[in-house]
């Protein structure tokens, strides 16, 4: 049987998913302050990603929104956020679950976070609320009886230049 070990890698980008959903949230209720707007980058054919057919036609992997001037009806929950944005005149609604996020970027503070690609398992997994601790070791052994392999990148992000020193 294999050693448990703490998953630091899926509590980190559980934790900086947080960081794009308050983001958001703040946004939707108080509007994009100075000079701020958003690069958000997604998976279109992550499940629960709801954008028109000729969007995801023409973005078959990943697709890269704006939030900067021209948006509307920011709604944000748990697990993903909806907004309507405007393609050659013609506004459309866009779903898009936290977890098909790839990469979020806010250029006006020279600030940006990727993330890994998760799959939809993980992704429940992230989003769920605290449970007991009994559960999730019944949870962690059925998991090790069939592993999920997450696809690789290249890129690591280094949190070692935000630090102090």
């Amino acid at each position: 049987m294999p050693k448990e070990q703490l998953r630091y890698d899926r509590m980190v980008e559980t934790a900086l998913r947080g960081v794009v959903r308050d983001a958001l949230t703040e946004v939707a209720e108080r509007g994009l302050p100075g000079n701020h707007h958003f690069y958000l980058t997604f998976r279109t054919g992550y499940p629960g990603v709801e954008i028109p057919d000729y969007l995801a036609a023409q973005y078959p992997n990943e697709m890269t929104i704006v939030l900067q001037f021209q948006y509307y009806g920011l709604d944000i929950t748990d697990d993903h956020f909806e907004v309507t944005l405007s393609f050659n005149n013609v506004h459309e609604r866009l779903v898009i679950p936290f977890a098909a996020i790839t990469t979020f970027a806010d250029p006006s503070v020279n600030f940006a976070l990727q993330f890994h690609p998760l799959t939809a398992e993980s992704a429940e997994v992230a989003t769920m609320p605290p449970r007991p601790a009994a559960e999730r070791v019944e949870e962690k052994a059925e998991e090790s009886a069939a592993p999920v392999e997450e696809p690789k990148r290249g890129e690591v992000v280094a949190l070692d230049a935000f630090r102090k020193k």
